[in-house]
């Protein structure tokens, strides 16, 4: 006999497409919550940066840390916002909030995340470097072309292969966070709504891309508020995408 009260079905992650004027919109939600605490916010992003700045300087192990923590701190950075979104009190402790919710499923996601960078850095490393290795032995005019061809088609792999791989994670911490999806299952979900939405995702880069060289020009202090207002606009993005949100 069934148990009452009857369990909620689990989400599955539908999604849904939504249009390409969602990118700004999503971009002008992160600078409307921005602007409702941007003390708590600047903070949040500080310490981020310490963080990063921190691994960044231990060989290896370093970056590899950096990819495992990332999930996590993301998931921090999504329950601030609807914290926020939900008229509830910001604070700068909320940052580590997913070392309390769902904290194996999103280092697990921060595990996958980091092999498949890993994966990725040893591939373009490798060709890279047999350009290189093959440039160096043929002792020709043709060498300096050859090794240059050889890390011309490492980055532009680079890119290709990099790209799926944001598309996987993009919304899988939300995912784990606010729908408790097992994390294969939050990567595959979050893959599929954007190539589902990739129109609006081909607006919201270039969009991202010009605030970005923006914030760099007061000597990077333009990304204490581009930082979170990138951070909503996730948080938005999968509120308008995902109908369970």
């Amino acid at each position: 006999m069934q148990a009452f009260p009857i369990p909620a079905p689990q989400f599955n992650g539908a999604s849904r497409r939504v249009g390409a004027g969602s990118a700004l919109n999503w971009l002008q939600q992160g600078w409307a919550m921005f602007i409702a605490r941007p003390g708590a916010w600047m903070a949040m992003t500080v310490i981020v940066i310490v963080i990063y700045v921190g691994l960044a300087t231990v060989p290896l192990i370093g970056p590899l840390a950096a990819h495992l923590l990332a999930p996590v701190l993301a998931a921090g950075m999504l329950i601030a916002c609807q914290k926020l979104a939900h008229e509830q009190e910001l604070a700068v402790s909320d940052l580590f909030a997913g070392f309390q919710r769902h904290t194996s499923a999103l280092l697990t996601l921060g595990v996958l995340y980091m092999l498949a960078m890993l994966a990725l850095v040893v591939l373009v490393m490798l060709l890279a470097g047999s350009g290189m290795a093959g440039a160096m032995i043929m002792h020709s005019p043709l060498a300096a072309g050859i090794a240059f061809g050889g890390v011309a088609l490492a980055g532009l792999l680079w890119l290709l292969l990099s790209v799926p791989i944001v598309m996987a994670i993009w919304f899988a911490p939300a995912l784990v966070v606010f729908n408790a999806m097992p994390p294969v299952d939050a990567l595959k979900a979050s893959f599929n709504a954007c190539l589902k939405n990739i129109l609006v995702f081909l607006v919201y880069a270039p969009l991202v891309m010009v605030l970005c060289f923006f914030a760099t020009l007061p000597v990077g202090l333009g990304f204490l508020v581009l930082g979170p207002v990138l951070a909503v606009s996730v948080y938005a993005s999968y509120r308008d995408i995902f109908l369970s949100a």
